[in-house]
């Protein structure tokens, strides 16, 4: 689902702000770089969103300053490694030059800010200001997942209204077997010369048997059943997403499944308007929650 959300924290010597920018997708996927300095909040932070959402893209931007002297300390193993490859450079290839000290200075991450510079109170506003970005994003979200729900309950409604159009065909398969069954036969006799008598008897059970391969009220009341649970999951408020998709799929499959056992037109035609509005709800329940 689609969201913004901003959050800003002042302190004494830090202003800092948060903004949460959210897409659809299938997955959770956070997309957060953070200053050096705070690589150690990495995985807090992104904890802090995975409690609160569970589907979307989510682009973290935060911006910070702090207004107080900042001390920096040397990487010296960053250093000492760079000025070794340096020294093995010029002995191997026979090179001349000494390292200048704006070149060293220039190599990224050589100048670090200490670590105790990190006050409590600037740790704590960040968490506080991922926070407030979090809220406006979950408002922003539930705003759009309401509009959502209306779409949904409209295709469940519009589905349900084809089914009962189906099941008024079932009662005439039989009758339409044996008419189309008793069609081709005539056509065949009478493309030849033999006089053969049709065995009623026979006829009986192979439009018996044809009716059953052509049996939907299966079908059908899995359909129902699916579009109940449908019903009921719309009313919920955790964990509806997936387990919509989930029915969806399933719905799919029974609309499937009804298409390919019958050549009723009123039924494939309701059948094609269910997978329809089916397809319009797959796309949708893909991006809630």
């Amino acid at each position: 689902m689609t969201g913004f959300g901003r959050g800003t924290v002042a302190g004494e010597n830090f202003n800092i702000s948060v903004e949460l920018k959210s897409v659809n997708n299938r997955f959770l996927d956070i997309n957060l770089r953070l200053a050096q300095e705070l690589q150690p909040m990495e995985a807090e932070l992104k904890r802090q969103i995975s409690s609160r959402l569970s589907r979307g893209r989510i682009d973290v931007f935060l911006n910070y300053e702090q207004t107080s002297e900042i001390n920096y300390e040397l990487n010296r193993p960053l250093i000492s490694g760079y000025l070794a490859a340096l020294k093995e450079m010029k002995e191997e290839f026979t090179l001349s030059g000494e390292p200048d000290l704006n070149f060293v200075a220039r190599l990224p991450n050589v100048l670090q800010t200490k670590k105790d510079d990190l006050s409590a109170d600037f740790i704590e506003g960040i968490r506080k200001a991922f926070a407030l970005a979090l809220d406006e994003l979950e408002k922003m979200r539930q705003l759009e997942g309401e509009s959502l729900k209306r779409e949904l309950i409209m295709r469940h409604a519009e589905i349900e209204t084809r089914v009962p159009r189906i099941e008024s065909e079932t009662i005439s398969v039989s009758e339409e077997i044996r008419e189309r069954l008793t069609k081709r036969i005539y056509e065949f006799l009478a493309k030849t010369e033999a006089q053969i008598e049709i065995d009623q008897a026979r006829m009986a059970q192979e439009v018996a048997f044809l009716a059953d391969r052509s049996d939907i009220s299966e079908e059908l009341a899995r359909l129902k059943s699916h579009l109940e649970q449908f019903s009921a999951i719309l009313e919920d408020e955790k964990d509806v997403g997936k387990r919509l998709d989930f029915l969806t799929q399933e719905l799919n499959r029974e609309a499937n499944t009804i298409l390919s056992k019958t050549n009723n037109l009123t039924v494939k035609e309701n059948s094609l308007a269910i997978k329809s509005e089916i397809e319009k709800i797959r796309e949708q329940v893909q991006n809630i929650e």
